[in-house]
């Protein structure tokens, strides 16, 4: 889905000062990445922005009280003080990373202190999440009133009405039409009705060392070891392949190195992205909409050589991997790992981008800069079962892996006016306009995901250097811009087909199955799982998803 983010509003020189902000603008090229920066600095922006300051230590639950403080304008235009004295609510979402709800409830403090509401918060680990919405789902036992949750449940939740619609006040406050193109209606919405407040807009982009790819040690070996071309940073899987392969054994400043880093351990669901972002520029067609099943039938492409090839080179990188990396989740590889230092390169949404200068755990400050996801040199066509090679070069197609977090309120609460109100009060707080601008710019779980959020001056305000949240923003827009962009389909039971999908790949990565075999076995669940929720019904869901 091709979609316009930004508006060009200043001249080159005016939009970057200076030779760093000016060099780095050149690396981006004209004609990819244009950027909204004539609005003028407004003071609150600046003002929470400046809370605690990049490099200046990582936020504390002070400094979300302090934010969500200062960002509750927008709350009191629609609420009275203590309108909501008495009404109890219930928030469900994750715990992990430090973040999402425990940065929540910072940011809502002043919020309910305001209003006179109370929240009841039902935290829950990443891995856990899945498992304990379909098991609401399927009970219809909702036992909260607003949910912290992504796009790929709506046909879940939406579609089998146990969610609110939202009002018209709310889409006003939190002005919706901010929003970056790829998460306007039909995301958000189910029946022509809007659900969501979105938090966050998620794709994966690529994260990479570049003092590893600057360093010119290495680029001798590299050469010595008859390599016909440059030591560069890879733009396709087969060179990030090849890159892992050469740094095992390898050091820079004393330190072992490694290349990519694969999560191969289970994480309710959410791991498979990790895969898929290896497998989209594999599997993902200019001329074809799908890369999961075939549109017409539904049947799994899975288990077709596009996948089959990216669980190989799981395989083949593994052990050029630290040692244990057969027990590394997701979270491992981007918190644990690469941010203390030990990978050169790594698919991830754009957390990792805000933590590397704002996360006391990260030692890699000035050696990190980011592009989209690697290409192919070839793409995999499932209509005529061949392997193409285009006349346009390498295949790239950007993972828009969950499509961002959302906050959802539930229906459970539409018989209660108050109750209602309270809840797409809070929702709305916490998807405003400034907060999240703060979100993006700090540790929340969250990444960019409204237009005015991509004002260069306004992060380097914040203490970013310009050469880099320019190489950040750009990674991210070219993403979310991509005409061959992968857009995961909003259908029943997603998370179904992904947990399962999860559980045989361990047995792949464990030795316990062939990739082609492995592959074969998630697509015959697939199957199972497709007809257990009634074929026709998810061909129609899956084609209105991708536009057809």
């Amino acid at each position: 889905m091709k979609i316009e983010l930004y508006n060009m509003m200043m001249s080159r020189r005016a939009m970057l000062k200076g030779a760093a902000g000016a060099a780095a603008l050149g690396a981006v090229g004209p004609s990819a990445f244009n950027v909204q920066t004539a609005f003028a600095q407004d003071d609150l922006r600046a003002a929470i922005l400046k809370i605690p300051g990049v490099g200046a230590g990582q936020p504390t639950d002070a400094d979300w009280q302090k934010v969500g403080e200062m960002c509750l304008e927008p709350t009191k235009a629609n609420v009275k003080e203590g309108e909501f004295k008495g009404v109890e609510l219930s928030f469900m979402g994750l715990n992990n990373q430090n973040v999402h709800n425990v940065l929540f409830r910072g940011l809502s403090k002043a919020w309910a202190d305001y209003t006179g509401a109370t929240i009841n918060w039902i935290d829950l680990a990443q891995a856990d999440y899945n498992a304990r919405l379909q098991q609401s789902i399927a009970t219809g036992t909702v036992d909260f009133d607003v949910i912290e949750m992504g796009a790929p449940f709506e046909g879940d939740v939406c579609g089998k009405g146990l969610a609110s619609v939202m009002p018209d006040w709310v889409a006003k406050q939190i002005d919706m039409d901010d929003y970056v193109g790829y998460l306007k209606a039909p995301v958000g919405t189910w029946d022509g009705k809007t659900y969501r407040i979105s938090c966050d807009g998620d794709c994966h982009n690529f994260n990479y060392r570049s003092d590893v790819f600057a360093d010119a040690g290495l680029a001798e070996e590299w050469k010595t070891a008859g390599n016909a071309t440059d030591w560069a940073v890879p733009t396709t899987w087969q060179q990030v392949n090849a890159a892992t392969k050469f740094l095992k054994g390898k050091k820079l400043d004393g330190q072992d190195l490694y290349g990519y880093l694969d999560p191969t351990k289970g994480w309710g669901g959410f791991a498979f992205y990790f895969l898929g972002s290896r497998a989209t520029a594999y599997a993902k067609h200019p001329d074809d909409k799908a890369f999961l099943f075939d549109a017409d039938t539904m049947k799994p492409r899975v288990n077709n050589p596009a996948w089959v090839r990216a669980i190989q080179d799981v395989l083949d990188c593994l052990p050029s991997e630290p040692a244990d990396q057969l027990n590394a989740d997701p979270g491992t590889t981007g918190f644990q790992q690469f941010l203390a230092g030990t990978g050169t390169m790594l698919s991830w949404w754009g957390d990792i981008g805000s933590n590397v200068n704002t996360n006391d755990s990260s030692v890699i400050q000035g050696k990190t800069a980011f592009s989209i996801l690697p290409g192919s040199d070839d793409v995999y066509n499932a209509k005529t079962g061949a392997w193409d090679k285009l006349e346009s070069g390498p295949n790239f197609a950007p993972n828009m892996a969950y499509i961002g977090w959302g906050i959802y309120v539930m229906a459970r609460v539409d018989a209660d006016p108050v109750k209602q109100k309270a809840a797409w009060s809070l929702a709305a707080h916490l998807g405003g306009k400034d907060i999240s601008l703060w979100m993006a710019a700090y540790p929340s779980g969250f990444q960019p995901y409204r237009q005015s959020h991509f004002s260069i001056p306004e992060w380097v305000g914040a203490g970013y250097d310009e050469a880099f949240i320019t190489s950040y923003l750009k990674s991210q827009a070219d993403s979310y811009n991509h005409p061959n962009a992968a857009i995961e389909p909003r259908i029943p039971g997603i998370f179904q087909y992904y947990s399962v999908a999860e559980d045989e790949l361990a047995k792949i990565y464990a030795g316990q199955a062939t990739a082609q075999a492995g592959a074969d076995a998630i697509a015959a669940a697939w199957e199972k799982i497709t007809d257990q929720l009634g074929r026709d019904n998810q061909i129609k869901l899956y084609k209105s998803s991708l536009g057809m």
